[in-house]
């Protein structure tokens, strides 16, 4: 996951700092260094961590300490403020046309991911109400036509294409009328890219620009080519003029140093990030939550956001209404076990946890812990449904042929049965008075 080491550097600094009643110059400016060095090593811009640890070190020597928070936490506050403003300080949403028919046009280098991330942003749109098409305007690479149309496919969204022409603008103005006869409201333009900026795409692309006038260009780069991908960026806005950022692959193994770099250095903001392989797997950027995930402080509005977006409201209503009555049986624990796996498993939360952030859980333990979520499901699955509705039945004999079904030793029977239980008096003290239930999966 993008930030680990960086993570896991600053919480190191900061546990230094926490353990000091009184911060001195001298304390600072080690801070100070060891926070340089982190954010060197993630592949930030040289120049925009020199300023960036100037502003910090002014601030945390001149700060007046707020009577709620001990020096070194105030620190922490000022860091996480400054990262967020890093990255644009507030989130940046998508500028929609006035008059109701918005053209989005996609720019980027080959292999950044443009053409699945027109679809996550179809998707994406779809979601907030938008009824979204999609445009091939990329003639030149094998099977780009193609590959547009099964995004499409997966997204249940219409590719417009002209597999005859080899004319950009033309096919992108015929798709500005199919899609105003169709009803679209927005039309999502894939272009051509190549591996390295000249200046025969620029002019394709200032002259799709100039024809078709995007409400929107978005940028799509790699977070994996760190610095590389802030070069890209700051060419293509140069010689093009783009409006934001779309950073593909965040989920992947990047120090980080391009989301951290790229509005300094552009002054465009990232508005969107790519977290997964999946068509789902796109979120709008918000600076401050991903300063709070970057600093070990969890991402709570963002994990309530996905649950809330992924939990049918009826379900929720019931399993609250369960809940309350105790009537939560290990049917439904596999229903909610069923959630987790739809919304990407246990990894797609962690990140967003308060203390659980990169760095804190190994390779290992995430991989352990997804190996029990398997082991359980598959002691559930073995069970029957008046088994699973009332585990107070589950006598030895039972528990013995449900061990031998899921290829589970007893023992794992009998743990499974255990955490139920659990689960269940952890449930019934949130279900006090006037206090609503919200978060599913909360027995995880």
């Amino acid at each position: 996951m993008a930030f680990e080491g960086l993570s896991e550097k600053l919480q190191g600094v900061f546990k230094k700092l926490k353990g000091k009643g009184v911060l001195g110059e001298r304390d600072i400016d080690d801070a100070m260094r060891e926070i340089k060095l982190a954010l060197l090593e993630a592949d930030v811009n040289f120049k925009v961590v020199k300023d960036f640890v100037a502003r910090v070190r002014e601030k945390a020597l001149g700060v007046e300490i707020h009577a709620s928070l001990n020096p070194g936490q105030q620190v922490i506050k000022i860091v996480s403020d400054e990262l967020a403003m890093l990255m644009g300080g507030t989130s940046s949403k998508l500028t929609y046309s006035p008059s109701g028919f918005t053209i989005l046009m996609m720019a980027g280098l080959q292999g950044t991911g443009k053409t699945t991330t027109c679809g996550k942003l179809a998707i994406y749109l779809k979601k907030n109400g938008k009824n979204p098409m999609l445009c091939a305007c990329d003639i030149y690479r094998p099977a780009a036509i193609d590959q547009l149309e099964t995004v499409g496919g997966g997204a249940q969204v219409q590719v417009y294409a002209d597999r005859n022409s080899r004319d950009p603008v033309a096919i992108a103005e015929a798709a500005i009328k199919e899609a105003r006869r169709l009803g679209k409201d927005v039309l999502i333009v894939d272009t051509a890219g190549r591996l390295q900026i000249d200046e025969t795409l620029m002019e394709e692309l200032r002259a799709l620009k100039k024809a078709i006038r995007p409400h929107e260009i978005l940028l799509v780069v790699d977070s994996l080519m760190g610095q590389d991908a802030v070069s890209s960026a700051q060419g293509f806005n140069d010689a093009l003029g783009v409006d934001g950022i779309i950073m593909t692959k965040l989920d992947g193994d990047s120090r980080g140093g391009a989301a951290l770099s790229t509005k300094t250095v552009t002054g465009k903001p990232i508005k969107f990030v790519g977290v997964g392989e999946k068509l789902d797997a796109l979120e709008p950027f918000h600076p401050d939550r991903m300063a709070s995930r970057i600093l070990g402080m969890g991402d709570v509005m963002s994990l309530i956001e996905k649950l809330e977006d992924d939990f049918e409201e009826e379900k929720a209503a019931e399993l609250e209404r369960k809940l309350k009555k105790m009537e939560f049986t290990l049917e439904d624990f596999l229903e909610q076990m069923g959630q987790i796996k739809k919304m990407g498993g246990l990894a797609s939360l962690v990140g967003m946890m308060p203390g659980l952030g990169p760095g804190k859980l190994s390779d290992e333990q995430m991989a352990e812990s997804e190996r029990e979520f398997v082991r359980m499901e598959a002691v559930m699955r073995s069970m029957t449904k008046a088994e699973r509705g009332d585990p107070s039945i589950l006598n030895a004999s039972r528990r013995k042929r449900i061990a031998a079904g899921s290829g589970q030793p007893v023992s794992q029977v009998n743990s499974l049965v255990k955490k139920y239980e659990e689960a269940r008096k952890m449930m019934k003290s949130f279900m006090k008075p006037g206090r609503r239930m919200r978060l599913p999966g909360g027995m995880f």
